[in-house]
């Protein structure tokens, strides 16, 4: 409903707001399940998270990084665009690297993009790994064996790749847009709730706080990391959660229409 994103029927939105809904997608929770995910070698559950762990240390080891549990692993999965937030991404990296991290990267996209992170990774060689291509297996391994999932889009509809990593207790840092602002929640230490991090003002400054922000609660509060983590697996992100919202739209237009 706004102009940024409105395409000119912004005002005929507003006008029909209170008929409009959204729904979230959801996630096939018999494909992605760690307890039983047949990709990766060792599964967990939200009550016993030792094989997530392991999980990480394998990544560490078929990446050619150093296998470090303590170390923290972020990763990135999505097409190199714009839309993807890379223009904030590419303008932080090497500070990101300045937090003692190993970042992972798997995707293809814009020509530029790819190129900068062929290079970002020779930098850092024995920090990173870069695989512009994409690989389904691969990717798996990587939502269950990082710490930290980035995905600061400049604008997401809906967006799968939080989805996927809540569900593999790989905490999100997010900008809050669409549908990231409707699954991703900062993380409050007082109350221990939520599940990731988050900015929202599309700029590589807050891109970098938020990193900071989650890489300090890894490396110096793992009472709190574990409840974010367990925060995000606990979430009903299936499908059956979305069909019941479909089901109460329905249900809602039947009234309407009947006049009741």
């Amino acid at each position: 409903q706004s102009e940024e994103y409105g395409e000119k029927l912004q005002d005929v939105l507003r006008i029909r707001g209170d008929s409009l809904f959204g729904i979230l997608n959801g996630i096939d929770y018999d494909e992605f399940d760690p307890s039983k995910d047949p990709r990766i070698k060792h599964h967990y559950t939200v009550d016993s998270l030792n094989g997530k762990y392991l999980n990480k240390l394998d990544l560490q080891k078929e990446l050619g990084l150093e296998e470090n549990r303590n170390k923290p692993l972020l990763g990135f999965i999505g097409r190199l665009v714009d839309q993807k937030g890379l223009d904030l991404m590419t303008d932080v990296m090497d500070y990101i690297m300045m937090f003692d991290v190993q970042f992972v990267l798997l995707g293809t996209g814009d020509p530029k993009y790819e190129e900068f992170f062929r290079k970002f990774g020779e930098r850092y060689p024995k920090r990173t790994a870069i695989r512009i291509t994409f690989d389904v297996e691969l990717a798996q391994r990587i939502y269950a064996g990082c710490d930290i999932f980035l995905m600061p889009s400049k604008y997401e509809p809906c967006g799968l790749g939080q989805m996927y990593s809540l569900r593999y207790g790989t905490v999100p840092v997010v900008r809050y847009t669409g549908g990231l602002a409707d699954t991703v929640f900062e993380y409050d230490p007082e109350k221990m709730e939520g599940n990731g991090f988050g900015f929202k003002e599309y700029r590589p400054g807050d891109l970098l706080m938020a990193i900071s922000k989650a890489v300090f609660y890894y490396t110096r509060r793992k009472e709190h990391w574990e409840r974010i983590m367990k925060n995000g697996m606990s979430m009903d992100l299936s499908w059956n959660r979305s069909a019941r919202e479909y089901i109460k739209i329905y249900n809602e237009a039947l009234k309407r229409a009947r006049g009741y």
